[in-house]
């Protein structure tokens, strides 16, 4: 008997956490969408590893932080597929500076990057969903939205207004059984922690309690749980995955 088709799409998944994400819902027999922006050799390794594993997967380029492209994207994927069953917003970058020498575009850039693309996304998948009545939500934070952190207040702002945002969807989303959730991971073995400063890195690895970095694989793990119906009654919630660093 076929497996009925379960369609997944991850944006930012040709690197890092996204990639793992990707390649670990493929293995729960997901249809991996596997959205980029500019990284297209990436995507299609990531593609191909999960093609190589007896998966399915498809490359979609598009910049989530842009109208025009989300729209498109999620017509495509209706048009396709019919439905979409799991989105994770993964897509988000840093362009870090104190307040005082911080240029109004490199403010508009990270939040468009990292919050808009978030309302972009859930709003036009939210309709897909909407139409079966079923559907899960993941979004990526960052324990930086929640305690804020100095020299990238934007990347603060725009983290923090993922978590907020996820609530009030879940409430939203619920009336059509539809689940939100965010993931807040800390300091994870990404491109992103190798451009911290090596002397400055292990300072901060000192001051978490497992003394050592989290994988991309693990956060993936979380991601994974969450989008399962093993999480069911789960939703509205916010998942700090840190090493136990994040007092809260």
């Amino acid at each position: 008997m076929t497996e009925p088709l379960q369609v997944a799409l991850v944006t930012g998944a040709s690197r890092g956490i996204g990639r793992a994400i990707a390649l670990d819902l493929a293995k729960q027999k997901y249809t991996v969408l596997v959205n980029y922006k500019s990284r297209e050799a990436d995507a299609a390794n990531v593609v191909a590893e999960i093609t190589q594993a007896g998966g399915t997967a498809f490359a979609m380029c598009a910049d989530v932080a842009k109208e025009e492209d989300v729209v498109s994207l999620f017509r495509g994927i209706k048009q396709k597929f019919g439905e979409l069953h799991a989105l994770v917003n993964n897509a988000g970058i840093t362009d870090d500076g104190f307040l005082m020498m911080m240029s109004s575009q490199k403010w508009d850039k990270v939040i468009a990057a990292n919050l808009r693309s978030v309302f972009l996304c859930c709003r036009e998948g939210m309709k897909l969903m909407a139409r079966r009545n079923k559907g899960v939500i993941v979004n990526l934070s960052s324990t930086s939205g929640l305690t804020g952190q100095d020299g990238q207040l934007n990347y603060s702002a725009s983290k923090g207004g993922i978590i907020t945002f996820t609530k009030g969807l879940a409430r939203e989303a619920a009336k059509n059984s539809i689940r939100a959730n965010v993931v807040c991971p800390g300091f994870i073995d990404t491109e992103m922690t190798k451009q911290i400063p090596r002397e400055l890195l292990l300072k901060y690895i000192e001051m978490i309690p497992l003394r050592r970095l989290g994988t991309p694989e693990e956060v993936a793990a979380l991601v994974s749980f969450l989008v399962s119906d093993k999480a069911a009654y789960i939703t509205g919630k916010s998942f700090v995955i840190d090493g136990g660093l994040t007092p809260i």
